[in-house]
């Protein structure tokens, strides 16, 4: 009898998943596995916000597996050792995954390949992980990987849309395998996650997908910036998981027009990129001549949502509280920090990467690089004025009196601009002073970027 191991990584969902239905269907025996790798958790994977929501979704994926005749076999260790132990085991003469692009997810499948050759068992993978597989796109006029967007878009929105695999309706799991317990969160991480993190796993992704289909995805073009709003689908933590597949999520949101697919294709861009230069997570994709400043003070208070910038505290306690900010917060705190403050972009990049449920790494790391000027922007001196971004995607003060309660009694008209307020107001607020001018900090930027221009920042508090 045939036995195939399938191992999940970032595609924990039994819909449109190719490894699974594969292995259902060429083996007579599957044995579903996740391995928590002790050397990610010991690493970047230590968040506990995302280990909370991987708990979830693996306890979900257990259930559904389960709905099939099956159990999810979870073990802890070396990913590759832990793979090939079980396989030899239960006598497995192949293993089928999904492919990914980070350096490690590839020196993972590499060091698995070298294994399964020397003990004759067949390795496959599968796409999954991005709609189109990064390296399937490469420019007419040369060049691994599409630098610029816009190209890549039409590319990407000419090809023809690939079939998705049908949940299997039963998985018929080998004989005499110990599923394993999920491990606590205690013991995944000594540090707790944030208070209000939605639910893994893919019977919440489906559900927050058809909760916010009718309204949301009608108005999304409109209204996807309003910050007070949220019309985002909040669908990110989902796909970075793998709890819903992208192309399931493309197939059911095409018919809003082409705003939301956007978004989707930004994400396989930045994993297209990724995969060309595995650096880019710690190297400039666009080397500048001029050098970031370092400033414990101002990195501090941007960590800790005490900038005395209303718009910008409110981003970053949303993300504190969350697990997860706007998109629009985003860009605004990402270019406070690279554009005003001056700071380094990985700063702003790792302080994400320890928060946010949805931190996947190409996308974390492209969106940040395109912000500092550093990555794919085609106008990388582009400065958001935290005012004019205020005052333009949260009018009212909405989004900032749910996320900074000390201006909860501030009106619409200074509540943006806690600083024009009189003196015994502002002491009445409790609410700290802007650690720097931004108009000035603007003007600093453009002489820095100028040709011949500073070597180092002035006018900036360190």
């Amino acid at each position: 009898m045939s036995t195939a191991l399938v191992l999940f990584t970032r595609d924990l969902r039994v819909h449109d998943q190719a490894a699974l239905a594969t292995a259902v269907r060429e083996a007579e025996h599957v044995i579903p596995v996740f391995v928590f790798d002790e050397q990610l958790l010991s690493g970047r994977c230590s968040a506990p916000n995302r280990l909370a929501f991987l708990r979830d979704s693996l306890a979900d994926l257990d259930r559904s597996l389960q709905e099939r005749g099956a159990r999810l076999v979870v073990r802890r260790g070396d990913v590759v050792r832990e793979v090939l132990r079980l396989a030899r085991s239960r006598g497995a003469n192949a293993i089928y995954m999904s492919e990914d692009v980070s350096a490690y997810a590839r020196r993972r499948h590499a060091r698995l390949g070298q294994a399964c050759e020397c003990e004759r068992i067949q390795l496959r993978t599968f796409p999954g992980v991005s709609i189109v597989p990064a390296g399937e796109l490469t420019p007419s006029g040369g060049g691994d990987h599409y630098r610029v967007f816009t190209p890549y878009w039409r590319a990407w929105s000419a090809l023809p849309r690939f079939e998705r695999a049908a949940a299997p309706r039963r998985v018929a799991l080998a004989d005499g395998v110990r599923a394993g317990d999920l491990p606590s969160l205690k013991s995944l991480t000594r540090l707790s996650p944030s208070p209000e993190l939605p639910a893994g796993g893919e019977r919440a992704g489906l559900t927050q997908l058809k909760r916010w289909l009718p309204r949301g995805l009608a108005e999304y073009e409109e209204r996807h910036d309003d910050l007070a709003a949220d019309r985002t689908s909040h669908l990110s933590p989902y796909l970075h998981f793998g709890c819903l597949s992208p192309a399931t999520v493309l197939a059911r949101t095409e018919a809003g027009g082409e705003a939301f697919a956007r978004q989707l294709c930004w994400r396989d861009f930045h994993h297209q990129v990724l995969s060309a230069r595995p650096e880019v997570p710690r190297c400039d994709y666009r080397p500048r001549d001029d050098r970031w400043r370092h400033s414990k003070r101002l990195t501090e208070a941007w960590q800790e949502a005490q900038t005395g910038y209303p718009i910008v505290d409110a981003g970053m306690r949303q993300l504190a509280r969350e697990g997860f900010m706007h998109n629009r917060a985003r860009l605004i705190v990402a270019s406070f920090l690279t554009k005003l403050l001056y700071l380094d972009w990985r700063v702003g990049a790792a302080h994400f990467d320890t928060l946010l449920v949805d931190a996947d790494l190409a996308n974390n790391v492209g969106n940040w690089q395109w912000v500092a000027g550093t990555g794919n922007d085609t106008r990388p001196n582009r400065v958001l004025n935290p005012i004019r971004q205020a005052h333009r995607f949260d009018p009212q003060g909405e989004y900032v009196r749910r996320y900074v309660p000390e201006l909860s009694g501030v009106s619409a008209r200074a509540v943006h601009e806690p600083w024009r307020l009189s003196a015994a107001e502002r002491r009445a607020l409790d609410y700290p002073k802007p650690v720097i001018d931004h108009v000035a900090a603007a003007e600093e930027l453009r002489r820095r970027r100028e040709p011949g221009g500073l070597d180092q920042a002035a006018g900036l508090p360190s």
